[in-house]
């Protein structure tokens, strides 16, 4: 009998990391979920092992490494809220920073040189032109975008130093559900746009704030480009297996290549619901650029990625099973 080959996901008990340990399992993987369940789920850990600890102890890194001979890392585990990164930027640069000095030491000290890594669109900061390729300079404008561009640098310095071979993938507004029903977005508290905005239209929850009605674009709202949580997770799994291939080190965006507008979203979630959306009209927040809209070829060319459900229609019906919507489009 062949034994799965182990992969540490760190953060795999968070909204993306348990999307992806569900991808790798149905990828012949053994998913081996690392995660202090500080903002994760214990019972999103469905799909392989759980194994407590944080990615700042490189020992424990390590050890979950050697306990489960994983050929490779994924790694999730990170702050990521722009508005907290502004309020508190200790905490991202402890967490964020000191979380990649933890994993990297820990792996080289297991022998694992391959990562796949959870970058962001917020390296870019705000760009000069849309839609945003991988050679636009990375110029954050917030501590999380910073943060995750000097975990880039730090991977891009080890793999001069020691042979890493790493994949940065730079991804969008993460956005949708399991198809299947069995994992949602939960973060408490939320701050992302689908999520509250379905709370307010299914009466489960206060009226949606938005942000800012005045940015320079269409409609005066902000623009993101939203890719689907399981499309997300299916190019990681895409990413490890390049790296496991001998492939070499990737710098990808992921997304879809189309922007939606907040009212865009608003207006979608009040088709599929029928009911109108109490909203609340507030003033912009800082960190927020007006617009992110990826350039997603390069993927294409490099993974064969295409974004499969990333469609607006589905995306939220996907999201909605959470809210008991289950009629949607």
């Amino acid at each position: 009998m062949t034994t799965a080959p182990a992969i540490l996901v760190t953060g795999g008990a968070g909204f993306i990391g348990s999307h992806t340990c569900k991808a790798l399992a149905r990828a012949g993987f053994l998913p081996v979920a690392f995660d202090n369940l500080s903002t994760g789920h214990r019972d999103a850990v469905r799909f392989g092992p759980l194994v407590p600890g944080d990615v700042r102890d490189s020992a424990a890194v390590e050890r979950a490494i050697k306990a489960h001979s994983a050929e490779a890392v994924i790694h999730f585990a990170a702050s990521a809220y722009v508005g907290e990164s502004m309020a508190n930027p200790g905490l991202y640069y402890d967490n964020n920073l000191g979380g990649m000095i933890g994993l990297i030491a820990g792996c080289h000290s297991a022998g694992v040189d391959r990562i796949v890594f959870s970058s962001s669109c917020a390296t870019y900061g705000i760009p000069d032109r849309l839609p945003i390729a991988e050679t636009t300079p990375q110029a954050p404008i917030n501590p999380y975008g910073r943060t995750k561009l000097i975990c880039e640098a730090m991977l891009a310095d080890h793999a001069a130093a020691h042979g890493l071979r790493y994949a940065a993938l730079r991804y969008f507004n993460a956005a949708g559900a399991d198809p299947e029903g069995e994992l949602f977005e939960r973060h408490e508290p939320e701050t992302h746009l689908i999520p509250l905005a379905l709370r307010a239209a299914t009466g489960q929850g206060p009226a949606l704030q938005v942000y800012g009605t005045d940015y320079p674009t269409p409609d005066g709202t902000c623009i993101r480009d939203y890719i689907h949580v399981s499309d997300l997770a299916r190019a990681h799994v895409l990413a490890l297996q390049h790296l496991l291939r001998g492939g070499e080190t990737l710098r990808l965006n992921l997304g879809t290549g189309q922007g939606l507008s907040v009212r865009q979203i608003i207006a979608g979630i009040e088709e599929m619901t029928g009911r109108q959306m109490p909203v609340i009209w507030g003033p912009r927040r800082p960190g927020d650029p007006p617009a992110l809209v990826a350039d997603a070829r390069e993927a294409r060319v490099k993974l064969g990625f295409v974004a499969a459900r990333s469609a607006l229609p589905t995306l939220l019906a996907d999201a909605a099973l959470a809210y008991g919507v289950r009629d949607a489009a």
